[in-house]
């Protein structure tokens, strides 16, 4: 009886836990995505859909790249049980960010104008610098997101997407009010990419103190090897991913009749509203209990708890979002943004089956399932961006709505090989 209860304890407190790491975090999200939504009616004033179109190109090329720079050993961070050894990946992700950033800015320096004719976005060329500075400090800063989630801090992190959100906003509005048009917009993004990275740094060096003196070389070659498979394979099934969400709106940008991508944006920005708001928050306290979980045998309940707490919390706003917006989006961003408005409703069924799977997704990764998430990547880069360049060949004019169902047949398909695959984890482990 005693045993009984105090296993009743140990999960009551361990879902205190959860609740009570991701209720942080969705507070400083809450806040920032907030200031974000009470800016759109004026953003949309000051820019016209063609400068949010060349802020949708510019924000896919930086998140293609981004999602990479640091080959993915930040994901890695959080796993170790010994600080020296997250230290050792965290050095390795900051290296490979400055070496992708470096890469990236030789290639722009000699093929500037073979990438304008590529993406045949030409009014991008005045502002192409910004994509490797804003590479740089997205990467830079998801190094030591994941550090301060390792410590479980997310407090600071919670903060610094508060101070994001309004340093880029500021920009934003301000640069656009006196006219500096679309630069305004970019320069937002990548102050909105760069700000709150002071914060984690100082929380960083206060755990380096008593954690650098166990670093040497041979450690970081140690974990190099050990942890090798994230830049094997899990670089390669992140810029699937990315690519598979991020290249569409490049071709939608290039081949639809008129600002079919800025209408995207404005969107997707609103879709991101619940997404964001729950499903990031939830990834960062995934990760931070889920290996424990998985060593427990315990994995299929744990992520089967995460799937309904997050339909509970973030389930119907997406819904109730998507139904309005139709009627609402010419009220409050002007009547030129109408098919923004449409759009989101075409994305209510993959948006929620995202919101649900991306958390969980990273189970593949604490079961050492990198070549699973890589071949799923590959298959879903195949339908979304191999499918939709096929589509809009002879169906130019329809090739959002391709966009949004291959989203949907993604995510449907991803959930299920996940599912799947701890099923059968809890049963190895229990057997071990």
């Amino acid at each position: 009886m005693s045993s009984l209860i105090s296993r009743v304890k140990n999960k009551l407190e361990s879902q205190d836990g959860f609740l009570k790491s991701v209720t942080v975090l969705v507070g400083g999200t809450a806040f920032a995505q907030g200031l974000g939504v009470l800016a759109l009616p004026f953003l949309t004033r000051l820019y016209t859909p063609l400068d949010f179109s060349l802020l949708a190109v510019y924000m896919s090329l930086v998140g293609i790249v981004a999602v990479v720079s640091n080959l993915r050993f930040e994901i890695a961070i959080p796993l170790p049980k010994d600080n020296s050894d997250a230290l050792s990946l965290l050095i390795l992700a900051i290296i490979s960010n400055l070496f992708i950033t470096i890469l990236l800015t030789i290639i722009i320096f000699f093929f500037k104008d073979s990438l304008i004719t590529i993406i045949k976005q030409p009014q991008i060329e005045s502002y192409i610098w910004l994509i490797p500075i804003g590479v740089f400090f997205s990467g830079f800063y998801n190094a030591f997101q994941f550090w301060t989630t390792r410590q479980k801090k997310f407090g600071i992190i919670s903060r610094t997407r508060i101070s994001q959100s309004i340093s880029g906003i500021s920009v934003q509005l301000f640069l656009g009010f006196i006219g500096i048009t679309p630069l305004g917009l970019l320069l937002g993004h990548v102050i909105n990419l760069s700000a709150g990275i002071l914060s984690l740094i100082k929380a960083f060096l206060d755990d380096f103190r008593n954690t650098y003196r166990y670093l040497s070389i041979k450690k970081i070659r140690l974990n190099l090897k050990k942890y090798q498979d994230f830049p094997k394979y899990s670089t390669f099934e992140a810029l699937a991913n990315h690519s598979a969400g991020q290249l569409p709106i490049i071709i939608i940008a290039a081949v639809a009749i008129g600002p079919e991508a800025g209408y995207l944006l404005l969107a997707s920005k609103v879709m991101a509203i619940p997404v964001k708001l729950i499903g990031n928050a939830v990834s960062q306290v995934f990760l931070a209990h889920a290996p424990e979980e998985y060593s427990k045998g315990r994995m299929k309940l744990y992520t089967i708890n995460c799937i309904v707490r997050i339909m509970k919390i973030g389930g119907v706003p997406l819904i109730l979002i998507c139904f309005i917006s139709p009627f609402v989006f010419p009220i409050v961003f002007g009547k030129e943004w109408e098919r923004a408005g449409e759009m989101v409703l075409w994305m209510l069924p993959w948006f929620l089956l995202q919101l649900i799977t991306s958390p969980v997704s990273l189970s593949l990764h604490i079961m050492s399932l990198q070549k699973v998430a890589l071949v799923l990547q590959i298959f879903g880069f195949a339908l979304r961006v191999g499918g939709l360049l096929i589509f809009a060949k002879y169906f130019s004019s329809s090739v959002f709505e391709y966009y949004a169902l291959s989203g949907f047949i993604f995510y449907l398909i991803y959930l299920i090989v996940i599912l799947r695959y701890i099923r059968i984890s809890d049963l190895t482990m229990k057997e071990v």
